[in-house]
């Protein structure tokens, strides 16, 4: 049956492992290998204790939580109650799992700011990788409506930028946005409104690579705006030197005579 006209997408999921009552050891390894893969959810629920280092110090007595490791690495550990989790990482820079004293224990860690959340296992329950299709967020309007709020508030990107061109023309394709930041660097910005991925990646290379030709004595930046960006695409960003910018609203339209002043 398909979804009727308006009504949202189903959402497609597959559970790729599931373990029940694991010992220490089988959810370490569980943990591990999950994690690590960075495409799956992963859920624990369990009796744990959670600790907390960093801006502060704290601490979630024993009792029954719902363990969470996204995609992304974020970590949020949720009580029986309330929308707020108990503790949570919105990034991390390492998690992994270990065996100690006889129990299974989960660290996640980042280094700026420096902050650990240790998760000591204590009676685990289920565990859980599921891999679900990510829907995504698209922004309202086409993209030449994105094109043009940002061409007017390109402070939503970065404060300091200024726009220089729209859909200019390089060669290899019109670039989006053609701007300079405050430190005097040409910056390149490749729009989209929906998930970016790799074909955003190499398209935004492109025309850096395309300008860098143009004006060697230049500094040129490239970045990918958009609302946000498949973990693949992230890694191809950081391996060419280019940057991502997640934008989710836009700034709202001026007065019809402020319109285009840039241009």
């Amino acid at each position: 049956m398909k979804p009727r006209r308006g009504a949202l997408p189903y959402c497609v999921g597959v559970l790729r492992e599931q373990l029940s009552s694991p010992t220490p050891v089988s959810l370490a390894a569980f943990l591990n290998g999950h994690v690590r893969s960075c495409d799956v959810l992963v859920q624990v629920v369990a009796e744990c204790e959670v600790e907390y280092a960093g801006r502060a110090l704290s601490t979630a007595d024993a009792g029954c939580y719902v363990v969470m490791v996204k995609c992304d690495g974020s970590l949020q550990i949720h009580g029986a109650r309330g929308v707020k989790p108990v503790n949570w990482q919105p990034r991390t820079d390492d998690v992994s799992a270990f065996v100690e004293e006889g129990r299974c224990v989960l660290v996640a860690s980042r280094r700026s700011p420096e902050e650990v959340v240790k998760v000591t296992f204590h009676d685990v329950h289920l565990a859980l990788a599921l891999e679900l299709e990510e829907a995504g967020f698209t922004l309202s309007g086409s993209e030449k409506d994105m094109q043009e709020a940002l061409a007017r508030s390109p402070h939503v990107i970065e404060q300091g930028l200024t726009v220089l061109d729209r859909e200019l023309l390089v060669g290899v394709g019109g670039i989006d946005l053609y701007a300079l930041d405050r430190d005097g660097r040409l910056v390149v910005v490749e729009l989209k409104r929906a998930r970016a991925g790799h074909e955003a990646v190499h398209q935004l290379a492109r025309y850096v690579a395309a300008v860098r030709l143009q004006v060697p004595h230049r500094e040129v930046r490239g970045i990918l705006a958009a609302p946000s960006v498949t973990a693949p695409a992230r890694e191809a960003l950081t391996r060419q030197g280019l940057e991502f910018v997640e934008v989710t609203a836009l700034a709202k339209s001026e007065p019809a005579a402020m319109q285009g002043a840039l241009f």
